[in-house]
C-alpha cells in the first residue's frame, strides 16, 4: 500500500483508510474479519468518531483489534469529536436536535471516552468534527495543548471546514493541523468543479468551499476523502446504480482494461489527483473492501481521469 506523509507531519500513513461508521452493525467475528482484511492489504489506518452509533462503532473497533491480536504500535487510530447527540437526532434531511461543542472540557472528555471505547492510551490523530460557529479558538488550543501534553493525542486536524475556518482554528494553536476530512469522490466533485469553472457564471462555477482544494495543497494539509462512493448526501452508492448508466459503462471499460473492478477504478480516480488525498473507505463488505483497497495499484492517465469526470455528468468551460 502506498504511503503518504500526513499533512507533512512525518506520520506516514496508507493512502487508503478504513472508516468504521457502520461497524457497530457487525458481529464480533465479522468486525474482526474486516480489520484483518485491512491489515492484510496494508491498510493500518482506522477512522472513527465518538458519535458513530452513539460510540458503539468505536467499541466494536477496539474489541475487533484486540480479538485480531493486532499490536497498538502497528496501527494508526483516528477519531473525531465535538458533536453532542441526543435521542432521535437524525432525520432524512440532516441532523435534528444535536449541537456542537468545541469547549475545552468537552473536547478533553470526548477524547477520554474514545480512549476507553477503543481500549487504548492514545489517538494518533484527533479531528474537530464539523465546524462550530460558537467555537472559541483559545478553548480549542487549550484542549489540544492538554491532550498533547498528556500523551493522549499525537496529531490534530479538522473535518468539513473551509479555509477561513481552518485559519481561525490555526491562529491560536501550537500544533499543526495535519488533515481536513471532506466529502470527495466521482459523484461529489464540487472542489474540482469550481477550480475548473473559474470566471464563469454556470452552476459549476459556484465555489461552496472557499477554494479548500488549493488551500489544502498550499498548506500541506491532507484531504481525507469521506463517502467516496456516495452521490448526494448519503443518497446511496453510484456503482451499479441504474441512475448512472454512462458512468458505470466507463468504469467497467477501465476496469476491464486494468483487470480490476469498478470499485478499484473509483478509488484510483481520487488517488490520481496530485493533492495526494487519503481515501476513507466506509464499506463493511470484506470482498468490496478487497477491491477498493487495490486502487493505488492502478495508475490512470490524465485522459482517463477526465473521461470518468465527463461520464459522471460534468463538463469543462
Amino acid at each position: 500500500m502506498a504511503q503518504i506523509n500526513l499533512g507533512g507531519s512525518g506520520l506516514m500513513v496508507p493512502d487508503v483508510a478504513l472508516g468504521v461508521m457502520r461497524i457497530a452493525d457487525k458481529s464480533a467475528a465479522e468486525a474482526q474479519a474486516l480489520v484483518e482484511k485491512a491489515m492484510e492489504k496494508g491498510v493500518n489506518f482506522f477512522d472513527t468518531a465518538d458519535i458513530y452509533a452513539a460510540g458503539q462503532s468505536s467499541v466494536v473497533l477496539g474489541q475487533a483489534l484486540k480479538d485480531a491480536g493486532i499490536a497498538r504500535e502497528d496501527i494508526i487510530l483516528q477519531s473525531k469529536g465535538g458533536i453532542i447527540l441526543e435521542d432521535g437526532q437524525i432525520s432524512g434531511d440532516g441532523w435534528k436536535g444535536p449541537r456542537y461543542d468545541f469547549s475545552k472540557s468537552h473536547l478533553i472528555s470526548a477524547v477520554d471516552e474514545e480512549l476507553k471505547r477503543l481500549q487504548t492510551d492514545y489517538l494518533d490523530v484527533f479531528l474537530l468534527h464539523r465546524p462550530d460557529t460558537l467555537m472559541d479558538p483559545e478553548q480549542v488550543a487549550a484542549a489540544f495543548d492538554e491532550l498533547q501534553a498528556a500523551g493522549k493525542v499525537k496529531h490534530f486536524g479538522t473535518s468539513n471546514m473551509n479555509p477561513w475556518q481552518v485559519e481561525l482554528v490555526r491562529a491560536s494553536l501550537n500544533q499543526k493541523l495535519v488533515a481536513n476530512q471532506l466529502q470527495f469522490g466521482i459523484m461529489h466533485t464540487g472542489m474540482v468543479d469550481s477550480e475548473l469553472h473559474v470566471n464563469m457564471s454556470d452552476e459549476r462555477s459556484f465555489d461552496h468551499d472557499g477554494g479548500i482544494l488549493a488551500y489544502s495543497r498550499l498548506k500541506n494539509m491532507t484531504i481525507q476523502a469521506w463517502s467516496p462512493f456516495q452521490y448526494g448526501f448519503f443518497e446511496g452508492p453510484f456503482i451499479d446504480n441504474d441512475k448512472f448508466p454512462v458512468l458505470n459503462q466507463k468504469l467497467q471499460e477501465l476496469a476491464d482494461k486494468y483487470s480490476v473492478t469498478k470499485n478499484t477504478i473509483a478509488v484510483a480516480f481520487i488517488l490520481h489527483h496530485p493533492a495526494k488525498m487519503q481515501v476513507v473507505l466506509g464499506s463493511m463488505n470484506v470482498n468490496r473492501l478487497d477491491e477498493m483497497m487495490d486502487g493505488d495499484k492502478v495508475t490512470l492517465t490524465n485522459q482517463e481521469w477526465y473521461d470518468i469526470y465527463f461520464a459522471a455528468g460534468n463538463d469543462l468551460p
